[in-house]
């Protein structure tokens, strides 16, 4: 896959911050090349994070960030400064713009201490050095830019992709398989499936798969016996969607390993065996507790929608108990989930492995467990020790 076609979850999200007319968004046209955001002397001109991908070598594909200013006032300002916050959750690099004539205010330093908090590499970037007699000395994370004139832009690029981010060095499948292997892909295709089309986990795990040198083969659910039957050899492993663990786990023998895309993004987007403690604490469900279901990205929901209707119906009745669901999709997922005894959210395949351990973060010190979709789906199921056991300990 080209950087082009690379996702927006599997870009390095570098997020510029800063004062209002600091010139974060003249900054970014810099960076990128291209005037992506509005300019204007008016303060308070950016609203909405502008998002813009390109390519920055040696990093690779990254996703530009624009966002308002951190201290932008009344009662919009402060729903503009919430959104900026919620884009800190997804920032794998920083670049805190200041205005060079006035040095580091308040509002930047309150956000470097939110950065450093949340051990975000960042970059001090002074905009408007074209307006000194004198660049001052710099330390190793600062550098004197300008925007209006094209100065020190390729060294600011240069120090960039020079930062490591918060990314892992992570795999999907590839790391438990090798060259020659086979595995089979259990993929039914109800209501819910996208017409046409294969849902991102399965085309991202399919390709890992290739890039091992393995073998993919898909199949429905209903065909998966009659698939298992025609290989002149097991397969290395099964992996199927969650909705229909149950049904996989009867028809797969015992000595092949099982898990499921959910399980591996669990693995891939967060912390697996986090997750895994969190479904254990179905266990602890007690009458009038509260359930927060949470999906990363907004879509329309149809009817036997795994969030809303499949996972709540099974988990009442593996509790026998008397609970209330909330739900949240998109940018939602509370900052604060005390109110909660358990969360249990999506696979996360269409947010930034940061933004995914944001949010377990946030539930973590919120004291609430936290699970996925496919772990919570296999622990009801009693085959969540088997969804596991192919994962090094």
């Amino acid at each position: 896959m080209g950087f082009s076609e690379t996702v927006s979850a599997e870009r390095t999200h570098i997020c510029f911050f800063g004062m209002r007319n600091a010139g974060k968004s003249s900054l970014v046209n810099a960076f990128t090349g291209q005037n992506i955001a509005i300019v204007s002397d008016v303060l308070g001109t950016t609203a909405d994070p502008v998002y813009k991908s390109m390519e920055l070598l040696p990093m690779g594909a990254v996703m530009i960030v624009d966002t308002a200013g951190y201290d932008d006032t009344g009662e919009l300002g402060v729903l503009r400064v919430e959104k900026t916050m919620r884009v800190l959750d997804k920032a794998d690099i920083a670049i805190i713009t200041v205005d060079a004539q006035k040095g580091l205010q308040k509002p930047d330093n309150e956000l470097l201490d939110i950065i450093k908090d949340k051990n975000i590499p960042y970059i001090i970037a002074y905009n408007k050095a074209d307006l000194l007699e004198k660049i001052p000395k710099t330390e190793k994370n600062e550098i004197y830019v300008s925007a209006k004139e094209n100065i020190g832009i390729t060294e600011l690029k240069e120090l960039t992709a020079s930062l490591k981010s918060k990314k892992t060095d992570r795999r999907i499948v590839s790391d438990l398989i090798g060259s020659g292997d086979t595995v089979v892909l259990v993929v039914p295709i109800d209501k819910a499936a996208p017409k046409g089309r294969l849902i991102l986990p399965q085309q991202q795990t399919i390709r890992d798969i290739l890039d091992s040198g393995a073998t993919a083969v898909v199949c429905r659910d209903t065909e998966l016996s009659e698939m298992l039957g025609k290989l002149s050899q097991k397969p290395k492993m099964v992996i199927t969607d969650s909705q229909v663990f149950k049904k996989v786990a009867e028809i797969v023998p015992k000595d092949v390993p099982l898990t499921s895309f959910s399980v591996l993004f669990a693995r891939y987007k967060g912390e697996l065996w986090e997750l895994a403690d969190g479904a254990r604490a179905i266990e602890n469900l007690k009458d009038g507790d509260r359930v927060l279901i949470s999906e990363g990205c907004t879509h329309h929901r149809q009817c036997g929608d795994i969030g809303t209707q499949k996972l709540p119906k099974m988990i009442l009745e593996y509790t026998k108990k008397q609970l209330e669901f909330s739900f949240t999709s998109g940018t939602e997922f509370p900052q604060n989930t005390g109110e909660y005894a358990l969360v249990i959210h999506c696979g996360g395949c269409m947010l930034t492995e940061t933004e995914m351990k944001s949010r377990m973060e946030y539930a973590r010190k919120s004291g609430t467990p936290m699970t996925n979709y496919g772990t919570a789906i296999a622990y009801v199921n009693g085959i969540l020790e088997r969804a596991t056991r192919i994962f090094p300990n």
